[in-house]
């Protein structure tokens, strides 16, 4: 027995009691996002994501979610590890964790993905109509009692944040386009290929990199990069010029 799709189709029945609101269910990620790139083709959006925060995107061990339409508008429940995902590509879906319990560290990952509410799963209906109803007017909803531990966890995710963009600031250009090619995930002879220098000029430039960034892996340079928002080398443009100043 499918025990999440039974949870997702319980929660989609009690909240399409509402006169106001029109509910889908699916009981995992990959099905949300059908759901949702199937409203899309249609011409249709929805407002709201409910989001499980135990989804996490296992084919066994996901979590239900389910799409909600309030009115005019809609909503959705999908995922945590899809939050910022949804966001990117449809940055007008407001979003809504379920949790079993309350974590502060991850309710403030979920707001930095681009949550606006963190709601337990045994809150009463009522609670949750009004989470959503108010999340649709730009609202953001957490428990009382997570106020001050994810105000904490963001404050230092920010401290964590500026630190690693001052660091990245003190590379020269070129190591920036070098970080850039190492979070895209490409080895040294690729860097070297993309970028016309010689496998060994790319490695001093790695060395560089991890020395002003004060690293010793590649995967710790990547992850400090990432705090510092910086993106991955877009690898389906041009690459850079044979002879630039950046050389």
């Amino acid at each position: 027995m499918d025990d999440h799709r039974i949870f997702a189709e319980s929660l989609a029945a009690a909240l399409a009691a509402e006169p106001d609101v029109d509910v889908s269910a699916a009981g995992s990620g990959p099905a949300a996002l059908r759901c949702l790139e199937r409203a899309a083709g249609e011409g249709r959006r929805y407002d709201v994501l409910l989001v499980d925060a135990d989804l996490g995107g296992h084919a066994s061990g996901s979590r239900p979610a389910v799409p909600v339409q309030d009115g005019d508008e809609e909503g959705l429940v999908d995922g945590i590890s899809l939050v910022a995902g949804v966001r990117a590509a449809q940055p007008a879906v407001r979003i809504v964790v379920l949790a079993e319990k309350d974590d502060a560290r991850r309710a403030a990952l979920a707001l930095q993905a681009g949550a606006s509410g963190w709601v337990a799963k045994d809150c009463s209906l009522s609670r949750l109509l009004t989470v959503i109803r108010g999340v649709l007017r730009d609202e953001t909803h957490l428990p009382p009692a997570l106020l001050t531990g994810v105000l904490r966890e963001l404050t230092a995710a920010r401290r964590h944040r500026t630190e690693s963009e001052r660091l990245v600031e003190s590379l020269t250009p070129r190591e920036r386009e070098v970080l850039r090619c190492m979070v895209a995930g490409l080895g040294r002879k690729a860097v070297a290929e993309r970028l016309f220098l010689s496998p060994h000029t790319v490695r001093t430039h790695m060395q560089n990199v991890l020395g002003k960034l004060g690293v010793h892996s590649t995967l710790a340079a990547v992850a400090l990069a990432r705090r510092a928002g910086v993106g991955p080398a877009d690898l389906t443009g041009d690459v850079v010029e044979r002879g630039s100043q950046l050389a």
